[in-house]
């Protein structure tokens, strides 16, 4: 029930498109910019492209971040994030996080999903092309990110676990934590930098954990 409200709410934020031409993907938009496709085909043979374009680092006055949808390179619509764009048999569905998208789907009327194609000039697009290449050091990549930010979450856990019962009032009930791991000023930051970096791989794969992926955020 309440993620067809979510969605019925995304849907009235999506507003017409301008017309405009759909801008090609530059090098120096990696970090900055995700670009997907997705080629739908109609009952008379008919190819259609659509074109979902998330330029990160744009938000408008409110701080939200819009997704563009491009239909055969042209601006069809816009919508703020999370996003879900009507298209023919179904519907393009794209979330963000706090490291890139975490969804850009095409969803059926039947509910089947599918993940658009990302631009291979895009970050999306070479993590994609490597996982293609080599697919066995893709998988380890993957998973050193996964065991990345679990060792991150349990040293925050027992970081936090101290901190909550340092107070005597809390203390004197539960007992007091003394975190087994003591981390310095210099370890944390790093930590901080290696569980980002972790984070971001899992982005460009459209990989998401709300507790994972989201503590991490």
């Amino acid at each position: 029930m309440f993620k067809d409200l979510r969605r019925q709410r995304a849907l009235k934020r999506v507003t017409p498109g301008d017309g405009r031409a759909l801008k090609p993907f530059r090098w120096w938009q990696s970090l900055s910019r995700a670009l997907f496709y997705l080629r739908l085909t109609a009952d008379d043979g008919r190819q259609s492209v659509y074109a979902v374009d998330v330029r990160h680092g744009r938000q408008d006055s409110n701080g939200h971040v819009h997704a563009d949808l491009y239909l055969d390179g042209r601006h069809h619509a816009k919508s703020r994030l999370p996003a879900v764009f009507p298209v023919p048999g179904g519907a393009v569905e794209v979330r963000a996080s706090g490291f890139g998208l975490k969804r850009c789907h095409y969803v059926t009327d039947e509910g089947t999903e599918n993940q658009l194609v990302p631009d291979r000039d895009s970050a999306e697009g070479r993590r994609a092309h490597f996982d293609r290449s080599h697919p066995a050091l893709s998988r380890w990549t993957g998973a050193v990110s996964a065991v990345v930010l679990v060792v991150a979450l349990l040293l925050l856990l027992v970081q936090l676990a101290e901190q909550l019962t340092r107070p005597e009032e809390i203390a004197q009930y539960v007992g007091s934590f003394t975190s087994p791991v003591d981390l310095s000023g210099w370890a944390n930051t790093a930590l901080g930098v290696v569980t980002a970096v972790a984070s971001t791989e899992r982005a460009l794969r459209l990989r998401y954990s709300r507790l994972l992926d989201g503590a991490a955020g």
